[in-house]
C-alpha cells in the first residue's frame, strides 16, 4: 500500500500541469451542469409543489431520464444536432439530465413540508402568493433544496468521470487511461481526486445548508450567486476552448493499441504537416468513435477493416483483405469519409488460454478447444473449478464475434460467458478468473502474462487491417495532413505494434514517448 501511494504521489508530481487541467475540467463540468440543473429543477419543483396534479408526470419524466445508463445516454446524444456531438457540450447535457431529479425532488419536498399554518398566517397578513413564496416558503425550504444540490453534485462528480469516453476531459481521462494500461497508479490518479472532490463539494454544501438555518435570506443570495458564477465560469472556459480550437481532432477507442495509434496519427500530422492537433483519445467503443467522426466531433481515427465491414456496415465477415478494403472504402465514401492506406498490420481476434493449460491439455487450435466440450459437456481444469469463458462487450454482440465463432466451431460452454471490459480481460485470464477469452492478436500482454493464442484453423475471423479513417472535407482542407497520414502506409508491422503495446502495457511507458521513439526509429519524419 505504501509503495502504491508513493507511486501515485510521484505520478501526480510529474503530471502537475496536466492534473490541474483535468481537475479544472472536472470542476467546470460538475459546477456548470449543477447550475443548469438548478435553473431547470427548482422552477419545475415550485410548479409541481403548487399543482399536485402536475407533480406525478413531472417527477415521472425526471425519473425516466435518470434510469438511462450514462454511456447509453452519451451514445444517444452524439448524433443529435445542437446538443450532441463529442466533447463538453454533450457531457453538460447528460450531466444536467442526471442532476435535475434530486434537485426537483428536494424542491418539492421542501415546499410541501412548509407548515400550512405558517402559509395561512402569511396570507392573512396580506402577502401575495409571490411574496409568500419568496419570504416564507423559500427560506423554510432552502435546507431541503441545498440537500438536493448536495446529492446532485456528488452524482455529477462520479458521472463526469465517464464523460471522458466522449472526449469531455476531466479526471476520467486518467481512469480510462489506467484501465487501458492496466495500471492501478494511473486509475487512482483519476479516482482518488474525484472521490476527494465529491467529499469536499458535499462538505461545502452541507456547511451552506447549516448556514441556511441561521441566515436564510443571505444564504439564498449566496447560493444563487454561486450558481450564476459557476455557469459564467463554464461559459467563459467553453468560449476560450472554442477560440483555441485545433486544426484537426484525432480520436481513438478505449484500449491501449487504439490510444497508441491515435497518438501516432497526431504526432505524424504535427511533424509532417505542422498543424495544431487536439487529442480526444479513449473514446467509447466502435459505435461512439464512428458517430463522433460522422458528427464532426473528431476528424481522424484508426479503424479495422473487418470491424468496419461487420460492426459499422452490417455486412457478413470476409477474409479477402483487398476485397474487404475496396468494399469498406466505397461504403465510407458514401457517408463523406475517406479510407486512407492500410498501416501494415492485421489485428485479428485471438482466442486465448493460459499457456500452462494449453500445454497440459494439448490445445493448439480452436478446434481442440471446441472438441473438449462435446463429450463430456464440461471440462474441469482443476478439481474445484468449472471451465469459464469471458469476453468483451463488443465481441459478444458483433456478428463476427462469439455467436459466429460458436456456430463455426460448435463451441459450447456449460456456463454463459462472463461479460468483461476488454482492458481487464487479459489480467482476468492470467489470474484464473476466466479460462478462455478473445483478445487482440497484437496485444503486448499476451507474452507478458504467459498466454497462448489458439490457431483459428477454420479461418473464421475476417481480416482486420488497421486503417486510418478521416472526414473527407477535412482531408481536402488540409492536404498536408492527408499526405502525412499516407506516409505511414505499410510502415507499421504487427511486430511493431506488439512492441509498442508492450511498452505501454508491460513497461508502463507513456504512449506519446513510445510513439516518438517509434517514429524516430523508422525515420523519414521531421
Amino acid at each position: 500500500m505504501g509503495s502504491t501511494m508513493n507511486e501515485l504521489l510521484a505520478f501526480i508530481a510529474s503530471h502537475r500541469a496536466e492534473m490541474a487541467t483535468r481537475l479544472s475540467e472536472h470542476v467546470v463540468l460538475v459546477a456548470a451542469s449543477t447550475a443548469i440543473a438548478a435553473a431547470i429543477g427548482i422552477p419545475m419543483g415550485v410548479v409541481a409543489a403548487r399543482r399536485p396534479s402536475w407533480s406525478r408526470p413531472i417527477v415521472g419524466f425526471a425519473n425516466l431520464a435518470q434510469t438511462i445508463p450514462s454511456l447509453a445516454l452519451f451514445g444517444f446524444l452524439i448524433p443529435l444536432p445542437l446538443i450532441g456531438g463529442i466533447g463538453t457540450r454533450t457531457a453538460l447535457v447528460a450531466l444536467t439530465v442526471y442532476a435535475v431529479l434530486p434537485i426537483l425532488r428536494s424542491t418539492i419536498t421542501g415546499l410541501q413540508g412548509v407548515p400550512p399554518a405558517v402559509v395561512e398566517c402569511a396570507v392573512a397578513m396580506g402577502l401575495t402568493p409571490r411574496q409568500v413564496l419568496q419570504q416564507v416558503e423559500w427560506p423554510l425550504a432552502l435546507p431541503s433544496i441545498v440537500s438536493g444540490l448536495r446529492v446532485a453534485v456528488v452524482i455529477g462528480v462520479g458521472t463526469a468521470t465517464i464523460a471522458s469516453a466522449i472526449g469531455a476531459g476531466g479526471l476520467g481521462d486518467y481512469i480510462f487511461r489506467g484501465l487501458a494500461m492496466v495500471d492501478p497508479t494511473v486509475i487512482l490518479a483519476g479516482a482518488l481526486p474525484a472521490a476527494m472532490l465529491a467529499l469536499a463539494a458535499d462538505a461545502a454544501l452541507a456547511a451552506a445548508g447549516q448556514l441556511a438555518d441561521r441566515r436564510r435570506r443571505a444564504t439564498r443570495h449566496v447560493v444563487v450567486l454561486a450558481l450564476v458564477a459557476a455557469l459564467a465560469v463554464a461559459i467563459g472556459l467553453s468560449g476560450r476552448s472554442a477560440a483555441g480550437r485545433a486544426d484537426l481532432v484525432i480520436g481513438s477507442k478505449n484500449f491501449t493499441e487504439q490510444v497508441v495509434l491515435g497518438e501516432l496519427m497526431a504526432q505524424v500530422i504535427e511533424r509532417q504537416a505542422g498543424l495544431k492537433v487536439e487529442r480526444r483519445l479513449n473514446l467509447g467503443g466502435t459505435a461512439i468513435a464512428h458517430e463522433a467522426l460522422l458528427s464532426g466531433g473528431i476528424d481522424v481515427y484508426v479503424e479495422y477493416t473487418g470491424t468496419s465491414l461487420t460492426a459499422i456496415f452490417n455486412e457478413p465477415p470476409a477474409a479477402d483483405s483487398e476485397a474487404v478494403f475496396q468494399m469498406v472504402r466505397d461504403r465510407y465514401a458514401a457517408v463523406g469519409v475517406t479510407l486512407m492506406p492500410r498501416l501494415g498490420f492485421n489485428n485479428t481476434f485471438a482466442i486465448l488460454v493460459r499457456g500452462e493449460d494449453a500445454k497440459r491439455l494439448g490445445w493448439k487450435t480452436v478446434s481442440d478447444l471446441a472438441a473438449a466440450f462435446r463429450s463430456p459437456p464440461t471440462v474441469r481444469l482443476k478439481a474445484d473449478a468449472t471451465f469459464k469463458a469471458g469476453f468483451g462487450y463488443e465481441f459478444l454482440e458483433r456478428p463476427d464475434g462469439f455467436k459466429g465463432l460458436s456456430a463455426a466451431y460448435g463451441l459450447q460452454f456449460a456456463q454463459a460467458p462472463r461479460v468483461m471490459d476488454l482492458n481487464l480481460i487479459y489480467r482476468a485470464l492470467a489470474a484464473g478468473e476466466i479460462d478462455v477469452t478473445a483478445g487482440d492478436a497484437t496485444s503486448g500482454l499476451i507474452e507478458t502474462l504467459g498466454l497462448t493464442v489458439l490457431d483459428d484453423d477454420r479461418r473464421y475471423f475476417p481480416v482486420y487491417d488497421a486503417v486510418p479513417v478521416a472526414r473527407a472535407s477535412v482531408m481536402r482542407q488540409y492536404p498536408a495532413a492527408a499526405a502525412a497520414i499516407r506516409s505511414l502506409a505499410g510502415r507499421v508491422s504487427a511486430a511493431d505494434m506488439r512492441r509498442m503495446n508492450f511498452a505501454v502495457d508491460g513497461e508502463k511507458q507513456d504512449p506519446a514517448v513510445v510513439v516518438r521513439a517509434f517514429l524516430d526509429r523508422i525515420g523519414g519524419f521531421k
